[in-house]
């Protein structure tokens, strides 16, 4: 299918009152996949999804507090809705309010909540959940340093593309950091960074 069939599809679905559709017809808008980018419309269909309860919707609402996308900025908002949606399982909010809890953006800053938030994206296999439990552990952030930890978290998202993990792991499979020296392991994941800019 066409992408002009499907955001015809996404349209009509959303005017009928579908709320998945509803959200998906604002990242259409934010995006300008299939129509003009229109900011105000992009808002619009995301709080039409989110009254109806979508996590997406919420989520991308919380996205648009937070960096003020057409709106004021307004981090407390922003992690409001990020806890709806994330409370319904959405991983990409589930990191968000991670991410809030880890900046003290719109929330104090709380390890424990920053921990228990990325781990529950983690467990969905978000790569850049996965990401940032590694920067914690090899930095020993909110927990103790733990180069072991760093690596096995970096590795499932290298494992799905993330080519910051990827590059780190190259590091650190280059002096044995956390995983033992291995140079033509590190020059394979630094091969796999590189193809991605990285």
């Amino acid at each position: 299918m066409d992408e002009e069939m499907t955001v015809q599809w996404y349209h009509e679905a959303a005017d009928q009152g579908n709320a998945a559709a509803q959200s998906d017809r604002g990242e259409c808008y934010h995006a300008g996949t299939g129509v003009g980018k229109d900011v105000q419309h992009a808002l619009l269909w995301y709080r039409k999804a989110a009254e109806q309860g979508n996590a997406n919707g919420h989520n991308r609402l919380g996205w648009c507090y937070n960096t003020g996308f057409g709106v004021g900025t307004d981090n407390q908002q922003a992690v409001q809705r990020y806890r709806k949606a994330a409370n319904q399982g959405n991983a990409k909010a589930q990191f968000n309010i991670g991410s809030s809890y880890a900046s003290g953006e719109g929330v104090g800053l709380d390890a424990q909540q920053t921990m228990q938030w990325y781990s529950k994206a983690a467990d969905q296999g978000f790569a850049p959940a996965h990401f940032n439990l590694g920067l914690i552990y090899e930095n020993g952030t909110f927990v103790g340093k733990d180069e072991y930890q760093a690596v096995q978290w970096y590795r499932k998202a290298a494992d799905q593309g993330d080519a910051d993990a990827q590059f780190r792991l190259g590091v650190g499979c280059y002096p044995g950091t956390g995983v033992g020296e291995d140079v033509q392991q590190a020059v394979q994941w630094f091969h796999k960074a590189a193809e991605q800019g990285n």
